[in-house]
């Protein structure tokens, strides 16, 4: 066994580390939203989902934007570890985004009476989903190391521009989805203004979440790194077979 395979077993104490405050802020994170911030008035404790229906929507966008900034990498140097980056940016901001829509149709039950409608806001996030669940797609249907990742870079570039699409359409259509952070819309149902408390545990939420997609990240770049290590080695054999 080689000393980079054996590396790879070994999992660093920075990750333990980084896996512990994920939790402790997790943690930290649901006691605020809970016990610390208010009820909202109107809406009552439904509300609260907002905390983490946001964090999670924020997590899911920060794996899309990782995986542009390592497409662009590998398009730069070809080098096979941005490859690996950018799928595991996309996994992790599929999950999140997934979390997301479950999490805001929890929220619209109650608010809006319905589990979903074609808002803008709602149409283009699951837009964007489906363009990255295309982008494993195109993955799966190409076999070949240095091709695969080429054709993903391209496409995860492109596909990227779902990204600012949806967090910019309820500021540029017409929808009832409301604007907490950066102004509001009077015709949006479930809008709301937050107090000091409401803003120290949505903070707190954001914070707990983008520690948490920091450790997701690190290890689904090592179990990257075992899976490139286990194709290079299967085509090592193949190789010699023939």
């Amino acid at each position: 066994m080689n000393r980079k395979y054996q590396n790879l077993q070994k999992i660093p104490p920075s990750l333990i580390f980084l896996d512990a405050l994920a939790l402790l802020a997790l943690l930290g994170a649901f006691w605020l939203v809970i016990e610390y911030a208010p009820i909202e008035v109107e809406m009552g404790l439904v509300q609260k989902v907002f905390y983490f229906h946001v964090a999670v929507s924020w997590t899911g966008m920060l794996g899309f934007l990782v995986s542009l900034i390592a497409s662009v990498a590998y398009l730069k140097t070809g080098n096979m570890k941005w490859d690996i980056a950018g799928l595991a940016g996309v996994e992790i901001g599929m999950v999140f985004m997934a979390l997301c829509i479950v999490t805001g149709s929890i929220w619209a039950r109650p608010i809006w009476n319905t589990w979903w409608t074609w808002d803008p806001r709602l149409t283009t996030v699951l837009v964007m989903e489906l363009i990255y669940a295309a982008y494993l797609l195109l993955r799966s249907g190409v076999d070949e190391p240095a091709r695969r990742a080429k054709y993903a870079a391209v496409y995860a570039i492109a596909g990227f521009v779902s990204v600012p699409l949806t967090f910019l359409s309820i500021r540029i259509f017409r929808t009832i989805h409301p604007v907490i952070v950066g102004g509001s819309n009077t015709a949006a149902s479930g809008s709301f203004a937050m107090t000091d408390r409401m803003q120290v545990a949505f903070f707190a939420s954001l914070a707990a979440f983008t520690i948490l997609f920091a450790a997701f990240y690190w290890h689904r770049l090592r179990l990257g790194m075992f899976q490139a290590r286990l194709e290079e080695r299967k085509l090592e054999l193949n190789a010699e077979e023939e």
